[in-house]
């Protein structure tokens, strides 16, 4: 995907302090990835990516990650604030830097991402990053937050990240501990209960710990849904 930049343009509202999130990405050759790029594959997407106008690029990252990205996505449009005509939502990808989840992508994008590892140390994907990342902390003010929807155990991120935006770049401190699926559910029950997560900074934050207790099933029917369930911030995380 050819880098431009989402944030160029931003126009601030001072009476709010804004909160973005940034949703770490889908892998571009998985499975998921595999069936719905196959030139044989008939359901609606899969023919979507075939054309030249393409599809989503939150929808396609959702079919190809399942129930992480699908719920990092619902809890990020459903809490985020932004300023008029700033994204309060960007993923992040392989080779374009931060995207709005409604930029469009095509078959051969998504093919050409996947050949861009998602390393620290690869310009190809470390460069685009930097410069839409910096292009984003240009247009906010001191009190203003970037929440990461990703794992922090890894350099692949939070180099990057916190070189830019420093104590404002944040993560949920429930994700302490937690798998994927386990992360995707919580934010869905999140969204369900109308309750924000505890948000920590990145800087200083320990990387490994225990893991929580399991989430309680999902109660269906005019049931009320669950509590959210209470994480110290001072667990180490995944």
């Amino acid at each position: 995907m050819p880098y431009t930049d989402p944030v160029a343009t931003t126009r601030k509202r001072r009476d709010q302090r804004q909160r973005v999130f940034l949703l770490s990405p889908a892998r571009c050759d998985g499975e998921r990835a595999e069936m719905v790029l196959s030139p044989r594959a008939g359901f609606p997407l899969a023919r979507r990516l075939r054309e030249p106008a393409g599809a989503p690029l939150g929808e396609v990252m959702s079919f190809m990650s399942g129930l992480y990205f699908r719920g990092k996505l619902t809890y990020a449009e459903a809490f985020a604030r932004a300023a008029d005509g700033t994204a309060g939502v960007l993923v992040i990808t392989q080779d374009a830097g931060l995207r709005p989840p409604s930029t469009p992508v095509t078959a051969e994008a998504l093919r050409q991402a996947a050949r861009v590892d998602i390393d620290a140390g690869n310009p190809r994907y470390r460069r685009p990053l930097e410069e839409s990342a910096g292009a984003l902390a240009a247009g906010l003010g001191p009190a203003d937050e970037v929440v990461l929807l990703g794992s922090i155990a890894s350099s692949k991120y939070v180099d990057i990240l916190t070189a830019i935006f420093g104590q404002r770049l944040l993560f949920p401190a429930e994700f302490v501990g937690r798998g994927d699926m386990s992360r995707g559910g919580l934010l869905l029950r999140c969204v369900t209960a109308g309750l924000e997560l505890t948000y920590v900074p990145v800087v200083g934050a320990v990387r490994t710990g225990a893991r929580p207790p399991k989430l309680e099933p999902l109660r269906r029917g005019p049931a009320p849904p669950p509590a959210v369930p209470a994480v110290a911030s001072t667990r180490r995380t995944r």
